[in-house]
Formats: C-alpha cells, sequence, structure tokens
C-alpha cells in the first residue's frame, strides 16, 4: 500500500521535471510549447501546476467535442468493463453496427476501420491502386494518384514521398513513386493531371489545415468530382481534419454538394479519448480487397467503435454542425474586422481559422508562446500562420473571452 501511495504521488510531478523527462527518454519529433496538462473538461484544461487554459487547438480536431464530454466518457466506461479487443481474427458485437451507422451518416456503402489518420490514408492508396488494376485494367505497377500541392496527409515513408514539407522529408528517402503533384486550388492544372494515363485517384483535402486552414477556390471541389467522373478517376476525400463538423457541415465536401469516391476520417471519429480512423467507399471500390491483402489488429476494436457509435450519434443531431456555423461565423466576423495591422490575412471556415502574420510581425511561435502566457492554446504552423480551432461546443462567451486574447497577444 505504502508503495501505491508513493506511486499516486509521483504521478503528480512539478511541470519542470515533466518535460525534462521527456526530453531526455522521448525522442526529439515535436517541439511543444511549454505547458503540461494533467486534466482536461470541455474548452479548458489546468496544468500540473494548477494553471487553467482555454484550448483552441482541439487536439488538431480530434477533440472536436471537447474534453471529456459526458457521453462519450460514459461510452468508454462502459465499454471497458464489457470487451475491448479481439482482433480480427473473430467477430464483435459492435463493428457491423459501426460500419452501418458511418456508412449512412456520410451517404456511402462500406467502412474499413484504422487507428490513426494516416494509416487511413495509406489504405486508401493500396485500395485506390487495386481498383485501378482490378476494375480499370491499369497496367501493374502503373497506377498514379495526383495529390495537390501545400498537403499534409501524415508522416509515414509513402505519404511524404508526395509531400513539398522539407521539414517531413528530408533525409527520408528513397521515395515511394506513383504520384503527381499539382498545385491546390488550380482547376486547369487538376484537370490536365486527371485526364493522364492510368490515373487511379485524386487525393486532396478539402480544407488544407496544416497549410493554414487553407479553404480551395468556390468550384474546385465540384470541378474534381466532374473531372474524376470523366477519367474513371477516385475522388479521395481526406476529412480527416476538416470532417465531423469542424467546417459547419458534417463534411467538408458538402459545402459544394460533391460526394467523393472514397472518404478518409480520423481524429474526433475517436472522440478525443481513442485513436479511431475509417476508409468510406461506395461497394465496388473497397469490394476489391480479399482476406489477407490488408488488416490492422487493433482496427475495429469494440472499444474504439463504441465510442465511434456515440459521435455518430451526436452528429446526427446536428448540433455540433449548427454551433460551428454560428460560432465559426462570429469568430471570423470578429477577426476580420478586429485583427491588428500585424495581420495579413484571416483565413478558414466554420470553427476554424488561420491568421497569417505578416513577415514583420515576427514568427508565430512567439505570438502562441505569449497566448499560453495568457492562457490559451494555440499553435503555429509554417512559421507564418496561427491555427485556431476550439472546440464546437465552446460558449460564445469563451470563445469571446478567447479571441480577445487572440487579438491582444497579435497587437
Amino acid at each position: 500500500m505504502a508503495a501505491l501511495l508513493v506511486y499516486r504521488r509521483r504521478m503528480s510531478i512539478p511541470a519542470a521535471e515533466c518535460i525534462a523527462l521527456e526530453d531526455r527518454f522521448g525522442a526529439h519529433n515535436y517541439h511543444p510549447l511549454p505547458v503540461v496538462i494533467s486534466k482536461g473538461e470541455g474548452a479548458w484544461v489546468t496544468d500540473v501546476d494548477g494553471g487553467r487554459y482555454l484550448d483552441f487547438l482541439s487536439a488538431y480536431s480530434a477533440l472536436n467535442f471537447g474534453h471529456s464530454h459526458p457521453a462519450l466518457v460514459e461510452v468508454a466506461k462502459k465499454q471497458l468493463d464489457r470487451l475491448t479487443l479481439t482482433s480480427r481474427a473473430f467477430h464483435n458485437d459492435l463493428l457491423g453496427l459501426f460500419c452501418k451507422e458511418l456508412a449512412e451518416l456520410v451517404g456511402l456503402d462500406r467502412v474499413l476501420p484504422m487507428n490513426s489518420g494516416a494509416e487511413a490514408v495509406e489504405s486508401a492508396i493500396k485500395v485506390s491502386r487495386a481498383y485501378g488494376y482490378r476494375v480499370r485494367d491499369i497496367p501493374n505497377g502503373q497506377a498514379q494518384i495526383v495529390v495537390a500541392g501545400g498537403n499534409f496527409h501524415g508522416r509515414t515513408t509513402t505519404i511524404i514521398s508526395f509531400s513539398d514539407d522539407e521539414v517531413a522529408k528530408a533525409d527520408f528517402g528513397p521515395y515511394t513513386p506513383g504520384f503527381v503533384t499539382v498545385p491546390y486550388g488550380d482547376i486547369d492544372a487538376m484537370r490536365q493531371a486527371l485526364a493522364q494515363p492510368n490515373v487511379v485517384g485524386f487525393l486532396v483535402e478539402p480544407v488544407q489545415g496544416e497549410a493554414g486552414v487553407v479553404v480551395p477556390p468556390v468550384g474546385y471541389l465540384q470541378a474534381a468530382r466532374d473531372a474524376c467522373t470523366a477519367s474513371g478517376a477516385l475522388l479521395i476525400a481526406d476529412e480527416i481534419q476538416s470532417g465531423l463538423g469542424r467546417t459547419g457541415t458534417t463534411l467538408a465536401c458538402e459545402h459544394e454538394g460533391v460526394t467523393p469516391d472514397v472518404l478518409l476520417l480520423g481524429k474526433a471519429l475517436g472522440g478525443g479519448i481513442v485513436p479511431l480512423s475509417a476508409v468510406v467507399t461506395h461497394d465496388e471500390v473497397l469490394g476489391v480487397l480479399r482476406p489477407g491483402e490488408h488488416g490492422s489488429t487493433f482496427g475495429g476494436n469494440p472499444f474504439a467503435v463504441a465510442i465511434g457509435r456515440e459521435v455518430i450519434a451526436m452528429l446526427r443531431t446536428g448540433e455540433f454542425q449548427r454551433a460551428s456555423t454560428q460560432l465559426g461565423a462570429h469568430l471570423h466576423q470578429r477577426l476580420h474586422h478586429e485583427a491588428p495591422g500585424t495581420v495579413e490575412r484571416v483565413q478558414g471556415i466554420g470553427l476554424w481559422a488561420g491568421i497569417v502574420l505578416k513577415e514583420s510581425a515576427g514568427p508565430a511561435r512567439a505570438r502562441c508562446e505569449q497566448l499560453l502566457s495568457l492562457g490559451l492554446l494555440a499553435k503555429e504552423t509554417h512559421e507564418t500562420t496561427v491555427r485556431l480551432a476550439p472546440p464546437l461546443m465552446i460558449s460564445q462567451q469563451d470563445l469571446d473571452y478567447g479571441i480577445d486574447l487572440v487579438l491582444q497577444a497579435l497587437a
């Protein structure tokens, strides 16, 4: 008992020691802001020293429903007492229901559950190539996938092969072939690339999150849909960040009335509790997979899909999409009208914004550090942009308080 009490006391160690331990024993593949969070509820988190912070990042949209949402926590606790893992060697009693409900939510037919977002992207690449070879009779080994410049789809070896982010890419070659890059938002370049032989798909983010919450020109997604239909290529929409309410609709593609052939979801699908991603397609696309060709021990595990089913139920109400629309309009109205002279422009959609700073304003990291000192969590991207993505359940009072802090830090 004494040893257990000592262990529990050691779970609350000072912030400096937490950071020092992570620095000493952890890989240095992240550069986090110097805060050590120990508790979260709703839109607020508390650090190990008792300081409170308003979360304006939401774990890159994984926390769309806030920290410790009561309905999601209740489902997770109940499932922990029942069953957490079977592997895919056996059926479990929740996977079929999850697949049915997710397919119905997004208007598609079939679901491949995975864990991380990058796994969903890798899965989509494999499936799209197999579809090209097995359905469209493209010569084996010749499949090409068109991608957009400025993309972020993950950091696996294949995915960085078509990234133009040298921080993620340099020194990790040789790179995987089979990808053609066109400028994001350039309809003509996209059409020309899709008209080339052996193109099996166009992998695109409806909104580029890591690039700074970049929204493409109106009509871009519809043009992509039309070009893919004309060429036979699959429209592969990566909605891992933009999906599940973040932009004011269940999917960002809905803003142009577009249905992709392959939809990638993740982050918020796990309710901020567990990694859960999915590839969702028409029947004939995922129908190309055969037993043993693809899999994941934890993909579709009952613990994750129990939470995922509750996420789907919450989204079916429309409550979070409406909140994102209404609060997002308020966020953008204030930022556009009240932004100080350090701001070059504000971009984004729904409850999601990228504040691009003028070069003279200095690095965005410094502004995020200042926000941290004021009690707000946000994160920079590409040195020039401050990203904001508050939880969709945030109150307008808290949202306005956060915006006040943002404007103060940017002045």
